[in-house]
């Protein structure tokens, strides 16, 4: 491979970690004004705590809050590592969007979907609600996806719509609390995005993982008797692992019961 090839591979990858960079900056402000209902085109950003506006310094993604050491330049109040923390991982996100399908329509899809799941996990997390609006914004994909995916057939993106939300609707009208309402809309537009086989395997890694995250609060004391945890978190981990990696998982799993 020749130095200029080289140099190429490297400037394009640096192209799409900063374009994932900067949607991480601005996936941090989705996330911060979505539940308390403020406009996202409303007013300029500005600091909770002194409520002065941010300058353009304030605003460069990572190296503000590394040059600010974490700090308001204002006021000096503290700044959450998550602000940084997001924007590093929608980096990861774009570079492993890239690197697993390359110059392709599924790049923008799994990254777009990707980071709405980001933006519902942590929403989530902090409020024990999903925003109608982010499920929503996942459906222009999964509309998508139909010519994307040419390998999943319309049948089985229709059954994954119910294979799992379904289930959960039923459940939750037995047994109190058991799945919000958001957890159920998220899963209903995801199954038709994956397809009902690979959203089967998206929902068991959220059972495996919430379920080890419960037995974590449980034993540490943080979650008490009858108490709930946000399960948002654990659909979309699952949800992000199949869209990386479900088809090879259901592959695997198959050729462990070849009769099937």
């Amino acid at each position: 491979m020749a130095v200029s090839d080289i140099y190429g591979i490297i400037y394009i990858h640096f192209l799409v970690v900063l374009f994932g960079v900067c949607i991480g900056s601005f996936l941090n402000v989705v996330i911060y004004r979505l539940p308390k209902g403020i406009f996202l085109s409303k007013s300029r950003s500005m600091c909770p705590a002194c409520e002065k506006t941010l300058g353009p310094l304030d605003l460069v993604p990572i190296f503000s809050y590394l040059f600010l050491k974490g700090r308001c330049r204002h006021c000096g109040a503290r700044i959450s590592p998550r602000y940084l923390l997001v924007e590093l991982f929608c980096a990861l996100l774009a570079a492993a969007s890239f690197v697993r399908f390359g110059f392709d329509l599924k790049t923008l899809v799994v990254f777009g979907v990707s980071v709405i799941l980001l933006a519902v996990a942590l929403i989530d997390h902090d409020t024990m609600e999903i925003p109608d609006s982010l499920s929503i914004a996942i459906i222009p994909f999964a509309v998508g996806a139909i010519w994307i995916w040419r390998d999943v057939p319309l049948l089985e993106r229709a059954i994954g719509l119910v294979t799992v939300s379904l289930p959960m609707l039923l459940i939750a009208f037995i047994i109190k609390d058991a799945f919000g309402g958001g957890d159920i809309k998220l899963m209903a537009v995801c199954g038709f995005l994956l397809g009902w086989q690979v959203t089967l395997a998206a929902f068991f890694i959220a059972l495996l993982t919430g379920g080890v995250y419960g037995i974590y609060l449980r034993r540490s004391g943080k979650l008490k008797k009858g108490a709930h945890f946000a399960f948002g978190p654990h659909l979309c981990a699952g949800v992000a692992v199949s869209l990386f990696f479900g088809a090879d998982i259901v592959r695997l799993y198959l050729s462990l019961y070849p009769g099937l």
